[in-house]
């Protein structure tokens, strides 16, 4: 591979003839009219299409490897375009996650797949943000020499001018800061543009990053460098115009095909994975869900050695080291960067060539909803699992997630796991591991009973009925640690002759709203929810939606109505108005119609 690679590459070295050079340009040039035809009768930004259009034909018609019909081929090059449009894998957006994103396709490719496919990446005025930082730093940690970085500087930015000179020499200081191999050139330099291309292929150790002095709409007369062009239509007259001086520069009409990729990717299937054991637990052991989802990714591993595991540098907390000590070859810690994990994540799943696990504290997703909304409309098939989730967390709770199931419900196609327990744990990950869409795992730090036994079955929108007799007259919902306060609230009511019924969700989205309902009725339409969560978005409000349609239903939920304090976690979840005393009092309150 390394000898095929190194004989194509010094082919090239030498550089594209003159006859070469003019069809790039001329492709160059097409591009222009295209973009001019596609955004003149819409608001889309024209200026940014154009000032890259030189850089896009060199890598797409000379430097890049790929299979003009087999897009998805795992041995072709890679492309990730964070201008704030999407491409074919990965949506980037607004949030700018190109890079990141392409980071984490970079480390699939040289650690996971140990191929020879490059990943390429046009980053716009976006270098600037925050986001990118933690990406270079990434690509630079991990020596990720198959990531090229092109930074498309193109003078203007949405309000204005960057400056006169480009700043290249700060971008270029930015990179080199980073440990990164870095070239400056001119971005309309087709020739220029191939040779570097062509170096970069024989870098060893860093990433390279090409920045590259642009203009916006390159080669439009009026327009080219001028400012207040963003979100604006081409007048038709304009447009005409200009497209036929360009269409005057155009001298070939010749076809460059793409050098074909090394066929070295190893094939994998990350479908159709089973449990091929049943979860080693017995009935009324103590055992975290945090823990719990930690072994059953060692376990996992076992059936599929494509799975990934993703950490924000919060490995003791949970319980990640336990992962991380028996597969560190498919553990990538990526430090307190949440944003970055998020989208190397995003990058590792691309192409289904991972199962990405991304572990972080269910509060940072707050400050990651943008990467996780894009990685929905990508379509990506991420898993994130979040720890430190509810009060119970006790004394370490400022960390303590009382949101997440509000922004992770929001999400388009997302699957929200919340098991009780260490086997139903088990079972969502392995559930989210063969799941397309995004999927979260809400975990606990407490120590909780087993309340399964090994040979539960559990399902994507199935609920669980844990408790139940002809007798109840209420149904009290709940999931993770609630469950368990249900279940010994109903054990306490049972000694005064008032039995309730108990439902486990397991999935609060898909919701099993045919169970709910059911068993409902079978209590009088008395619902009780109660959960680790504020009562905005979680799940006394997807219950009372999912029961809104049938008459003569009535819920009271219990919630988290303050602001928690640092004590044991039984004291926590007490002061927070979710305990059993707690549910036992709404029963009550219930049954002779008092309001709480």
């Amino acid at each position: 591979m390394w000898k095929a690679e190194m004989s194509s590459v010094m082919a090239r070295t030498s550089g594209p003839d003159e006859s070469t050079l003019q069809v790039l340009r001329d492709i160059a040039n097409r591009l222009r009219i295209r973009c001019i035809r596609a955004t003149s009768t819409s608001t889309s930004n024209i200026t940014p299409c154009s000032s890259a259009s030189e850089i896009m034909s060199v890598l797409f018609f000379y430097t890049m490897r790929y299979k003009q019909d087999d897009p998805e081929n795992p041995n072709n090059d890679r492309f990730v375009i964070s201008k704030g449009v999407p491409f074919v894998n990965v949506a980037t957006g607004w949030p700018r996650q190109g890079l990141g994103a392409a980071c984490g396709m970079a480390y699939t490719g040289k650690y996971f797949d140990q191929a020879s496919y490059r990943v390429f990446c046009l980053l716009g005025n976006e270098s600037t943000e925050n986001y990118i930082w933690g990406a270079l730093a990434f690509a630079s940690h991990y020596n990720l020499d198959n990531l090229i970085a092109i930074c498309d500087v193109n003078h203007v930015g949405h309000g204005g001018s960057l400056s006169v000179d480009h700043c290249v020499d700060a971008y270029q200081m930015r990179f080199k800061a980073f440990g990164w191999n870095t070239y400056v050139v001119d971005g309309r330099d087709v020739k220029t543009l191939c040779h570097v291309f062509s170096e970069a292929a024989q870098v060893r150790g860093k990433p390279t990053a090409v920045v590259a002095k642009t203009f916006r709409a390159r080669g439009m007369p009026d327009v080219e460098d001028a400012e207040s062009w963003c979100g604006r239509p081409m007048p038709k007259g304009t447009a005409a115009t200009i497209i036929k001086l360009i269409e005057s520069q155009i001298q070939t009409n010749r076809i460059l095909a793409p050098p074909p990729p090394f066929e070295d990717s190893p094939e994998i299937n990350i479908m159709d994975i089973n449990m091929t054991s049943p979860p080693a637990y017995v009935v009324d052991d103590m055992v975290s869900t945090q823990e719990a989802c930690a072994l059953a990714l060692a376990k996992l591993v076992h059936e599929n050695d494509r799975v990934v595991v993703l950490h924000a540098d919060n490995n003791n907390s949970s319980f990640s080291d336990i992962f991380k000590k028996e597969y560190s070859e498919r553990f990538i810690q990526c430090h307190i960067a949440e944003q970055t994990m998020m989208n190397v994540a995003l990058g590792c799943a691309t192409r289904g060539r991972t199962i990405a696990f991304a572990c972080i504290f269910a509060a940072s997703f707050c400050q990651v909803i943008d990467q996780i909304r894009m990685g929905a409309i990508s379509q990506s098939n991420i898993n994130l699992i979040g720890c430190h989730c509810g009060v119970s967390t006790g004394e370490n709770n400022n960390h303590v997630a009382l949101e997440d199931l509000a922004i992770l419900r929001a999400v388009s196609n997302c699957t929200v796991f919340y098991p009780s327990d260490a086997i139903s744990t088990e079972h969502a990950v392995y559930l989210a591991a063969n799941t397309e869409d995004l999927c979260f795992i809400r975990t606990s730090q407490a120590e909780t009973a087993i309340i399964y036994t090994s040979q539960e079955t559990f399902r994507i929108g199935q609920a669980k009925v844990v408790r139940y007799s002809d007798n109840d007259k209420v149904t009290i919902i709940g999931a993770g640690v609630t469950v368990h306060e249900a279940l010994v609230a109903a054990d306490k009511l049972s000694k005064e002759d008032i039995f309730v019924r108990v439902i486990d969700l397991f999935t609060i989205k898909p919701l099993d709203t045919s169970t709910i309902i059911s068993n409902a009725k079978a209590t009088g339409g008395r619902i009780i929810t109660v959960e680790e969560h504020y009562p905005e978005g979680g799940i006394g409000e997807a219950v009372c939606a999912a029961v809104s349609v049938e008459p003569h239903m009535m819920v009271r939920q219990l919630a988290v109505m303050n602001v928690p304090w640092k004590r044991r976690s039984s004291q926590v979840v007490d002061f927070s108005g979710i305990s059993s005393r707690h549910i036992i009092v709404a029963v009550k309150c219930f049954l002779t119609n008092k309001i709480i």
